[in-house]
């Protein structure tokens, strides 16, 4: 499929190496030490871009964890686009695949459960030339939650994205209080991107 320039840069600002040394050298007590890798996969591509996602803790490389896919999609109708998640169902066997790309190659959608309310919307704002700044917000009205190992996860997404940098808003939420109990509880993780992935 065609896609259009704006979504193919989405695709390209997301895709790559990240990691937020900066923000964690500055604010140890609030933000710890993250990689981020978000790997281009051949999964969707009859209307879709697809990433698999996965962070680590730095001092802890070799267990890296939060295994989630996202597809990248234009919106029904046209003025904005969609950021779809996805939970593999063994993360198990992915964990690692952030550096080992290779783990990917036999992943299939059959592999992955739709998390129904799990879902963005992705404005674009032009800086200049044909660069852009995304901005991913939740759905109104719409609740993001799974189980996971038996537990069940409420949590907050939403990013901002330029070519370089990548700041994520997602936190975990109490589903008994609503008051969020880890991630960007301060403010967004800000990454800069360290390697660029190709998505084509």
């Amino acid at each position: 499929m065609n896609f259009s320039p704006q979504l193919i840069a989405l695709g390209n600002y997301l895709a790559g190496e990240f990691d937020n040394q900066e923000q964690a050298i500055k604010e140890p007590i609030w933000y710890v030490h993250l990689r981020l890798w978000q790997r281009p996969i051949n999964l969707f591509t009859e209307d879709s871009i697809t990433l698999f996602a996965e962070q680590a803790n730095v001092v802890n490389l070799d267990k890296p964890y939060r295994q989630r896919i996202m597809r990248l999609r234009q919106g029904s109708n046209n003025r904005y686009f969609e950021v779809q998640y996805y939970m593999p169902q063994d993360p198990d066997a992915l964990r690692g695949a952030g550096n080992n790309p290779a783990l990917l190659n036999t992943l299939t959608s059959e592999q992955l459960d739709l998390l129904p309310g799990c879902i963005l919307t992705v404005t674009q704002e032009t800086l200049a030339g044909d660069h852009y700044k995304f901005t991913a917000t939740s759905l109104p009205e719409t609740s993001c939650s799974f189980t996971y190992l038996g537990n069940s996860i409420n949590v907050s997404l939403g990013f901002e994205t330029t070519a370089l940098e990548f700041h994520s808003y997602d936190k975990g939420i109490n589903p008994a209080t609503g008051k969020a109990t880890w991630g960007a509880i301060m403010g967004p993780y800000r990454y800069t991107k360290r390697n660029q992935y190709s998505i084509t």
